[in-house]
């Protein structure tokens, strides 16, 4: 698989994560041959969160980890916090905690990556500094990011952080292309054009930080998975069509479509299905060219002024 390279080139990240959002539903045996077949396929970027199945897809994922004997600098694990129960929380105390029960439960000694997950309105920037800050100096959290933060989030704290966001987590998917469609419609007095995110992808490419796309195969909100499905008849016939000319799998044409993007945009895939995850990984193989790319786009329901 290729790799990016982020953080400004300290980082060579696989194109494609692994998102363990619901490896906590899965056996030992199951997760020890997901983990297996990632690291086969050359993801060695994981993702996962304080909240994923309460914590424990954190220990499922630290059992199949130890099963593989994987070596822990070759692998790339990223944690966010700030999700609690009907709140956010970007509290000092909060970011502590979180990451000192994630470290716990991964039985590891430090993250690469911390997250911030959604934005918290009440956040005070210098108090999350102290608490990057001290993560930092200890070598517990090695780079910081967010999630579905907007430019002028990114700033705020970015004013007070002496090691700067790297990495914004957001929705995107082929059928999710908010972000997309308003650059495409500037000037339009259409729903398309409307901003928004504060022109989030111009402003990540801007600022060298990395866009990653969480649940590239759904539509809406966590609604449904849009491949095979009889919501979206000329988006699945034009993407088995290219499928059926690259020999792959209508869910790697889905990711191809995303790793086509210039911003070199790393797909979280979640699934738990290590044939699945096999044929999604074959997206790195496939260059969609600009034409196959916007007819996927207008398949999708989008038109072009």
């Amino acid at each position: 698989m290729k790799k990016n390279y982020i953080a400004n080139g300290e980082i060579n990240a696989s194109e494609i994560a692994l998102g363990c959002m619901r490896i906590n539903n899965l056996s030992n045996i199951e997760a020890s041959k997901l983990i297996s077949t990632a690291l086969d396929e050359g993801i060695n970027f994981f993702d996962h969160a304080d909240i994923y199945g309460g914590g424990k897809s954190e220990e499922v994922f630290a059992e199949a980890f130890d099963a593989n004997h994987i070596t822990r600098e070759k692998i790339i694990i990223q944690s966010k916090c700030g999700i609690r129960d009907g709140y956010f929380d970007f509290s000092k105390e909060h970011i502590l905690n979180s990451v000192e029960h994630s470290l716990k439960r991964l039985k590891m000694d430090y993250l690469d990556i911390l997250l911030l997950h959604r934005p918290d309105t009440l956040m005070e920037p210098e108090e999350v500094a102290e608490a990057f800050s001290k993560l930092h100096s200890s070598g517990k959290v090695k780079y910081f990011g967010v999630c579905n933060q907007n430019p002028m989030q990114i700033e705020l704290l970015n004013k007070y952080l002496n090691n700067k966001i790297i990495i914004n987590q957001l929705q995107l998917s082929i059928t999710n292309t908010g972000m997309i469609d308003s650059g495409l419609n500037v000037n339009m007095q259409i729903d398309p054009s409307i901003d928004r995110d504060g022109s989030i992808l111009e402003y990540c490419r801007l600022k060298d930080i990395t866009i990653q796309a969480w649940s590239p195969f759904q539509f809406g909100f966590f609604e449904g998975v849009f491949l095979n499905n009889d919501k979206y008849p000329e988006l699945n016939n034009k993407i088995n069509e290219i499928a059926a000319t690259k020999g792959v799998t209508n869910s790697a044409i889905a990711i191809a479509w995303i790793l086509r993007h210039p911003a070199k945009i790393q797909p979280l895939v979640g699934t738990t299905n290590s044939k699945r995850l096999v044929d999604i990984c074959k997206a790195t193989q496939v260059e969609l060219t600009r034409q196959e790319w916007y007819e996927i786009y207008r398949a999708a329901g989008n038109k072009l002024p």
